[in-house]
C-alpha cells in the first residue's frame, strides 16, 4: 500500500512494522519514523487505527489463551491478502 505522497518512511515499511509498533517492541528511533508518518500520512493511519481496534479486542477477549501457530499465520495473511485488495 502506497498513498502516494513521498515520505521519509515507506507506507509499506509503516504497515508491516505496525504490530511490533503496538507491542512496544520497537527501538526508540524506529518508533519516532514511525509516529511520524502516521502523523502525514492518513491511509495509514487509518489502518493502524484498525489494526490496533483488532488487537485490543482479540486482547480483550482471549485473555491469557496462547494462540496456534496456524491460527497467528492464517490472521496474517488474511490481513496481507486484505492489504493487497485495498491497494488496487
Amino acid at each position: 500500500m502506497s498513498c502516494g505522497d513521498h515520505h521519509d518512511t515507506d507506507c509499506r515499511e509503516v504497515l508491516e512494522k505496525v504490530y511490533t509498533y503496538l507491542d512496544g517492541e520497537l527501538d526508540e528511533g524506529n518508533c519516532v519514523d514511525i509516529r511520524q508518518h502516521l502523523d502525514e500520512c492518513s491511509p495509514c493511519l487509518k489502518e493502524y487505527g484498525l489494526e490496533q481496534v483488532v488487537k485490543q479486542l482479540v486482547a480483550r477477549h482471549c485473555g491469557c489463551d496462547p494462540v496456534p501457530d496456524d491460527l497467528r499465520s492464517k490472521i496474517l495473511s488474511r490481513i496481507d491478502q486484505v492489504r493487497s485488495e485495498l491497494a488496487t
